[in-house]
């Protein structure tokens, strides 16, 4: 993967947010107060991305553990941490980390895989199929089946590994990972909690435009779906959505701020080539017919959902929550003062999410809970 692969994922970024722009292009690109560091893949070993990743597997340490393995007739690439007293022979409980829409296992699905695994879990974040490293063609297609698909298969693949004790396994879901995360766990009975990081309802946002800007233009971009359905079946080019080439000054217009600030984080501070927000327009047809809180009451779990206060995203994570009715251990947690994207990498909100994550998986974990 190239440099060019960044630029094209550049390209792709944003989906429904390129219809919203304002018409006057005001001010320029202003970045989040906490400025990153920018992380080159290209200087670790195992091309992650995030503050603090490993850069050698040493012996009393969290190791990482690149894997493949098959889902589907599709070759999926993961990564595998492992507490610094792994031992295969031991039992552990583990914990399935599914990556935000767009994003790769590199990013903030590795970190928090990584930190979870310094508390003694075992954990296991995939490239979805179709996406990143996973195998899947037409590239980025990305449909809700798939993708609770991919949830169903890491369960799949990180409970028959060594040392994990199946019937100690929780989920992270991060931002649209969040989203799909709720829909798996509504029937995967084996997922004995659930937890979500700024929960991106992506069935919502691709029907009605993020925080329900585009509820005028359903009909419309159906008609662009299906037309580019009937494309691919006859044989022709493959259409994509998202795909608006924006200057600084243009995503600086964006009313949003996380499409700003993820502007910042995918292709600046924390930019990856597997990571692209380009999809299908045929996949359209999909999303915008699902959403992530259909049927929600039959999480029966315990359920952790944090957010940000500040994150214009928030909505969704206070709609699924009152929406969750058929468990009464749940909890929304709200990070103050953190938007969407900052929950992903500012340390100290990583850490007061942490701070939530490792009492809820510590007690819903536990050695014969049912």
């Amino acid at each position: 993967m190239t440099d060019e692969a960044i630029n094209d994922g550049r390209r792709g970024f944003l989906g429904a947010s390129a219809l919203v722009l304002s018409g006057a292009m005001l001010g320029v690109l202003t970045m989040t107060s906490a400025i990153a560091a920018a992380a080159d893949y290209k200087q670790n070993p195992f091309t992650l991305v995030y503050d603090g990743a490993i850069t050698k597997n040493e012996p009393g340490k969290v190791n990482i553990h690149p894997v493949n393995y098959r889902l589907n007739g599709l070759d999926i690439v993961a990564n595998v941490y492992t507490p610094a007293n792994y031992d295969p022979n031991q039992k552990f409980p583990a914990i399935v980390v599914a990556h935000p829409n767009g994003g790769v296992k590199e990013q903030v699905a590795g970190l928090y895989a990584q930190r979870l695994a310094e508390q003694g879990y075992i954990t296991i974040t995939a490239d979805a199929a179709y996406q990143g490293g996973s195998g899947g063609q037409p590239r980025s297609v990305d449909k809700p089946a798939f993708r609770i698909e991919d949830i169903h298969g890491m369960a799949d693949f990180i409970t028959r590994y060594p040392g994990v004790d199946a019937a100690r396994l929780g989920v992270l879901g991060i931002c649209g990972g969040g989203g799909y995360s709720l829909a798996a766990a509504k029937t995967d009975k084996r997922f004995k909690s659930i937890a979500t990081l700024s929960m991106f309802n992506s069935g919502r946002v691709r029907r009605n435009g993020y925080v329900d800007s585009q509820l005028a233009t359903i009909q419309d971009r159906l008609q662009q779906a299906s037309a580019a359905r009937a494309q691919e079946a006859a044989g022709g080019a493959i259409l994509y959505s998202g795909d608006a080439n924006l200057t600084d000054a243009q995503i600086a217009a964006l009313p949003f701020d996380l499409y700003r600030q993820g502007y910042e984080y995918y292709w600046k501070t924390h930019a990856h080539p597997g990571s692209t927000f380009k999809y299908t327009t045929s996949s359209l047809l999909d999303l915008m017919r699902w959403d992530a809180t259909d049927q929600i009451d039959l999480i029966n779990t315990p359920l952790l959902m944090i957010a940000g206060s500040k994150a214009d995203s928030l909505y969704m994570t206070e709609d699924a929550f009152s929406k969750a009715t058929g468990t009464k251990d749940k909890e929304l947690f709200k990070i103050d003062g953190a938007t969407h994207i900052e929950t992903y990498w500012v340390p100290k909100y990583v850490e007061v999410a942490m701070g939530k994550l490792a009492p809820f998986f510590a007690r819903t974990l536990v050695s014969g809970r049912s």
